[in-house]
């Protein structure tokens, strides 16, 4: 007897086994569908843990306040291998002791500055001989000019804006600090119709923008590995302090916080370009 084997046809004419092969294959194309929106949605969580800021830092760390596990040897080592810590701690100790124990300068005195003390010979030398005077501060003139010309040139030529976005930013500061606080001519100044600013006009005491814009130029000639220009104005700043004590044309503060300002105005212009380039790329680049 032969038996005949017929396949069930589904509605449409086609073999069951194909359709149900089709809704497999539908089944698993879902199925890879709602995996791959489910790894899409994780992985958009995990980056969005990842770009949340860490939580801040604990007061008291977990093993304990730091002194606590400093022995006698840690303090020993500590102090040689960082000295210069060291020495300033132990001139805070001194300085605030000096504070509290000098006297205060009245209302209706001068102020005291030890750059006058040191120069006063050579301030009585140069009362004495006016011309001497003005032709040492047509030297100085001369050397803010060849700060002025560095700095410019190293942007328009050389193509290195670091220099000029430094005494940009210097330059706005001190203009600031000096319309804030309007400090008294020093006593015994003495002014020339060559010094810088040129026709004895006004200007700011606070801070030296002749030292500041000095420093600005060694620097970067220095990272230029213009290491003997460098030196050069190294050399002039410290000659230009001195006249400028000897002229009573700045107090030693205004000259210290011009030394600082050049250094830090400086660094500041090169956190800039850095922070530009960070952001815009290579195509941010001054």
């Amino acid at each position: 007897m032969i038996r005949f084997k017929f396949k069930k046809a589904s509605s449409n004419g086609e073999p069951a086994s194909a359709k149900a092969k089709e809704a497999n294959h539908d089944h698993r194309e879902h199925d890879s569908y709602v995996f791959r929106i489910c790894r899409l949605f994780l992985g958009g969580l995990a980056n969005i843990r990842t770009a949340l800021p860490p939580p801040p830092a604990p007061f008291v760390p977990q093993k304990g306040p730091a002194f606590a596990r400093l022995s006698a040897e840690d303090v020993v080592r500590m102090a040689g291998q960082h000295p210069v810590p060291c020495a300033l701690s132990l001139s805070l100790l001194f300085f605030m002791a000096v504070e509290y124990t000098l006297a205060m300068v009245p209302a209706s005195s001068a102020p005291v500055d030890v750059g006058f003390v040191l120069t006063r010979p050579l301030h009585g030398v140069l009362v004495g001989r006016p011309n001497l005077s003005s032709a040492l501060a047509a030297l100085n003139t001369v050397f803010v000019g060849m700060q002025i010309v560095y700095i410019v040139w190293t942007f328009l030529v050389e193509g290195r804006p670091r220099p000029t976005i430094a005494a940009l930013f210097m330059f706005t500061c001190r203009g600031i600090l000096g319309c804030s606080t309007r400090l008294p001519l020093p006593e015994g100044f003495l002014g020339s119709g060559v010094d810088f600013p040129v026709g004895n006009v006004s200007f700011f005491l606070f801070f030296s923008g002749h030292v500041g814009g000095s420093v600005i130029a060694s620097q970067d000639m220095r990272r230029a590995r213009r290491r003997g220009l460098a030196r050069t104005f190294d050399v002039l700043n410290v000659l230009q302090v001195v006249r400028l004590l000897a002229t009573r044309g700045h107090y030693t503060i205004d000259l210290a916080a011009g030394l600082g300002a050049g250094f830090l105005f400086d660094a500041l212009a090169g956190n800039y370009e850095e922070w530009k380039e960070h952001r815009a790329g290579p195509a941010g680049k001054l």
